[in-house]
């Protein structure tokens, strides 16, 4: 008899997870083109310093490059970047003029007014980690340039980057306009994420494939809705990708309704909107579709969608992106609601007790001959975020990184010719940080090997011991600070993120049983419907990265978040059967009676579990179908 090993706990299981995939040789190639070819240009002019900053930028900037369009990455690399140029003159100025006590309190008030700005979202959480990363080591390294020179020098490596991603052809890329490539593999995306949950419908695997929908959904829509000059399409590219986009959205209903429904869907299904991705991916006409039996209001939608995008295919004169841009109010709520102030104090406290600590041992000489104080407040910066990882699981992987990375680097440090060696190690440590993403500790691995390179390109001598100090000294104040016990309750990011999603789905629940019913599902009110549908669906996809990592914290952290699963997953259910609804109503006009039941189950199980949690949700009650 065999005796099964215990589960790991989930604070420790996470540590050891890794994320999987291709390996993305775009993001490889523009890593090796960044940090090391900046650095060299500055070496051969003889501004070394300005280089080493002008790299460290270009290294933050390929932290955030991910797949996606060209146009969501000015977004996403630009702004982090104007963040981090900022903190580069706050810190150099306040590190040239204030002492230890001002110092240590004006880097702490940074560290608030950026981890609420974090809650926001992914860009602004970005935005906030190279504000408090510059600004330390504005304050805190040992250059002779001014601090705008230093701002400049740093927006022109990450501006190096974002130009190597506007400019470079994507390899393979053969279709089309090569500028869009990343808006076709992510509308593409979207109708085989749909073929793939009607092949699930039926099946125990239709939820997971319904999350992958509106995953996928997500990133195309992201993709396609990134800054520009102009505020339609521009191009006739471009306009036809957002028609295929808007086509798929009426299959994604169709196809949720039918997974809602529990009854599977034939190969014949699926096979229509597998043609249409290879159509998008390729560039080339959609050719005959099959079409389903329309046996079922699901299937009846489901052939009607498919004509629809035949015929957007073939003219493709643009649609709506069914986007609603955030309010003010709502950006002004997550900064200083509960999810804002606790991130913000969290923070806040953790960078601003990195400070003191640094500036104590700087100013009594333990650190030597070396300036490196601002190490131990930038390793607490990405120690202390929230949203890159559970607390331990960060510690973990960052104390085993940095002392892999350190250990690498003194080994390289003592064959490799300078600087033409150590240049070459940059360039090398810049292409592997894309793949390296994947796992925090290997990412730490990457960059600590990088960031001594730098240094020592700077003039600074081989520094793997203190580096190994240091961020294990990072670690400790982390675990110590991030584990105080907080005024007001705990679990402020999962609690707003599953409002968000509460209210949401009230909203959407109330425009079909009311707007829809009314008007006939009419195409205003569908268009409406679909934005309703996403949004729905975004924020509670939202809830649920929240929720997993909160209970991948330690026992007595994870269960301030004890319940909000239960409830997101009864709130997905009710978006489905909502989606349900809606396409019943466009077929019949009317409510079916198990459809009004279930909706009526749904609210009743989603009131019961409010109640058991105690999590603090919009108090107007959800519809009931009448």
């Amino acid at each position: 008899m065999t005796r099964s090993l215990p589960a790991l706990p989930p604070w420790l299981a996470h540590a050891l997870r890794a994320q999987r995939g291709p390996v993305p040789w775009s993001a490889v190639v523009r890593g090796a083109l960044a940090a090391g070819p900046v650095l060299l240009g500055a070496v051969l002019l003889d501004r070394t310093s300005l280089g080493v900053v002008a790299a460290i930028g270009a290294m933050l900037a390929g932290i955030n490059d991910r797949p996606g369009s060209r146009r969501a990455a000015v977004r996403r690399l630009g702004v982090p970047a104007l963040a981090g140029a900022a903190g580069l003159l706050v810190g150099t100025s306040a590190g040239d003029h204030l002492g230890p006590l001002a110092l240590t309190l004006l880097l702490t008030a940074v560290g608030l007014l950026a981890g609420s700005v974090s809650a926001v979202g992914p860009i602004a959480s970005g935005a906030g980690t190279q504000l408090l990363v510059a600004s330390a080591i504005g304050a805190g390294m040992p250059l002779p340039d001014a601090g705008w020179q230093r701002a400049l020098a740093f927006l022109t490596g990450a501006g190096w980057l974002l130009a190597v991603r506007l400019v470079l052809p994507t390899p393979r890329a053969t279709a089309g306009d090569f500028r869009f490539d990343g808006e076709r593999d992510a509308v593409a995306a979207v109708y085989d994420a749909v073929a793939a949950l009607l092949d699930a419908a039926g099946t125990d695997d239709a939820t997971t494939r319904r999350a992958a929908l509106t995953s996928a959904l997500d990133q195309a829509q992201d993709a396609l809705t990134g800054p520009r000059l102009r505020r339609y399409a521009s191009s006739a590219a471009e306009r036809r990708l957002h028609a295929q986009y808007a086509a798929a959205l009426p299959l994604a209903e169709a196809a949720t309704a039918l997974a809602w429904a529990g009854d599977a869907a034939s190969a014949r299904a699926s096979a229509g909107p597998r043609r249409l991705a290879d159509a998008v991916r390729g560039g080339t006409p959609t050719g005959p579709l099959p079409a389903p039996h329309r046996s079922a209001p699901a299937l009846r939608a489901l052939d009607d969608a498919l004509l629809h995008a035949a015929h957007a295919f073939d003219q493709g004169e643009g649609g709506d992106l069914h986007t609603r841009p955030r309010p003010a109010g709502a950006r002004w709520r997550a900064v200083f609601g509960a999810g804002g102030r606790e991130y913000g104090l969290r923070v806040a406290l953790c960078f601003g007790a990195a400070v003191a600590v640094a500036q104590y041992l700087h100013h009594a000489r333990w650190y030597g001959q070396h300036q490196h104080w601002y190490w131990l407040p930038a390793t607490a910066v990405f120690l202390v975020k929230p949203d890159l990882g559970p607390l331990v699981s960060r510690v973990l992987c960052r104390a085993a990184g940095t002392v892999l990375g350190a250990l690498l680097f003194a080994g390289f440090a003592a064959v490799l010719p300078r600087p033409e060696g150590l240049i070459a190690l940059v360039a090398v440590s810049g292409a592997l940080i894309p793949v390296a993403t994947r796992h925090f500790a290997a990412q730490t691995a990457v960059v600590t090997v990088l960031v001594l390179a730098l240094v020592m390109v700077g003039g600074e001598p081989q520094a793997s011991a203190g580096r190994i100090g240091e961020t294990l000294l990072a670690c400790a104040i982390v675990l110590v600070v991030g584990h105080l016990p907080m005024p007001g309750q705990r679990g402020g990011g999962v609690r707003s993120r599953v409002a968000a999603a509460h209210d949401a789905a009230h909203t959407y629940l109330t425009h079909v049983l009311g707007e829809s019913a009314l008007g006939g599902g009419t195409p205003e009110a569908r268009a409406v419907r679909w934005t309703l549908r996403r949004e729905a669906y975004r924020t509670l996809a939202e809830a649920r990265a929240a929720i997993a990592l909160a209970a991948a914290e330690l026992p007595f952290l994870a269960r301030h978040s004890a319940g909000a699963d239960d409830i997101v997953h009864t709130l997905e259910r009710l978006v489905d059967a909502t989606t349900a609804c809606a396409v019943q109503l466009d077929d019949s006009g009317r409510l079916a009676p198990q459809h009004a039941e279930q909706l009526t189950s749904l609210l009743d199980e989603l009131e019961q579990g409010r109640e058991r949690s105690g999590l603090r949700l919009p108090e107007r009650p959800l519809p009931l179908p009448g």
